[in-house]
């Protein structure tokens, strides 16, 4: 893996961000707190740490995967699905429209690519990404599957179920990361349905679990990289990614508030006037 150029990857987070609070405003709808608490890690993601084709092959086979459980954000994953040459960036004005590839959950009828399943409701995309994981070891391709989970999902029995049998089975080339931002639609997670100690609780379930900080590049990819390490050991591995709801955006910043509702005009220009633009709007 290249030294990450921990600049450019900080600037393309910073285009990302603008995508996401346009997107939302302009259709008044969407999903831009968890959007934003997530920008750096997907960014680093997909800007450097994972292996890619392109263009986009269904079978990916021979390349990494990324599965998004949490589906209601989808608009940093177009955002950043576009701006690493998916799909063309002038689509994204598309988001939430009738008739757009960009519905408000990822979905595969419209064919987008970079989309391997549906998202969106809570709880699936571990088991997907287990399965994903699984049929690359039957198919001796050494790549790493990922996914991403909100921490308000794991209220879903099916992760659960999931991270059972991942441990059971031995899927060591899986790497799961938690969004664990401590807020879900309802209000904090500790008020809605306490996670307690979730690092015991993974550990429990047969996990390699790491900590990291969300929203700090640096401290993203030094934590993709030390996942990385711990692949191929027997154990999956489990990410808890510390991240806050809205960060970028001071007004939107820790609160659950800002979970499913848009800015308005005048929110909007607040919030780009704290984003730099560096890639250029669409």
């Amino acid at each position: 893996m290249n030294e990450p150029n921990i600049n450019e990857l900080e600037k393309i987070a910073s285009q990302v961000r603008r995508d996401i609070v346009r997107m939302v405003h302009a259709v008044n709808s969407g999903h831009p707190g968890g959007s934003l608490g997530c920008t750096d890690f997907l960014t680093a993601l997909y800007f450097h740490v994972m292996n890619l084709k392109k263009p986009f092959s269904p079978d990916g086979i021979g390349e990494d995967l990324f599965f998004l459980s949490n589906g209601h954000i989808s608009p940093v994953w177009y955002s950043i699905l576009a701006r690493s040459g998916y799909f063309d960036v002038p689509e994204l004005a598309t988001f939430r429209k009738l008739n757009s590839r960009l519905q408000g959950h990822p979905a595969t009828e419209e064919g987008l690519p970079g989309i391997r399943i549906a998202s969106g409701s809570l709880g699936q995309g571990l088991s997907a990404a287990i399965g994903a994981a699984q049929a690359k070891k039957l198919n001796n391709d050494d790549n790493t599957v990922y996914v991403l989970m909100g921490d308000g999902e794991l209220d879903e029995g099916q992760v659960w179920e999931a991270a059972m049998y991942g441990a059971h089975h031995g899927i060591d080339n899986l790497i799961a990361t938690v969004d664990y931002n401590g807020q879900q639609i309802d209000g904090p997670t500790d008020k809605v349905m306490s996670l307690l100690d979730l690092k015991a609780k993974w550990e429990a379930f047969g996990w390699q679990v790491i900590e990291s900080q969300g929203n700090d590049m640096k401290e993203v990819i030094k934590a993709l990289e030390h996942a990385k390490s711990l692949c191929g050991k027997g154990v999956p591995v489990v990410n808890l990614m510390r991240t806050e709801m809205g960060f970028g955006v001071d007004f939107m910043v820790g609160t659950h508030k800002w979970h499913g509702i848009a800015p308005n005009d005048e929110q909007l220009a607040d919030a780009l006037s704290q984003l730099e633009e560096t890639l250029g709007d669409y």
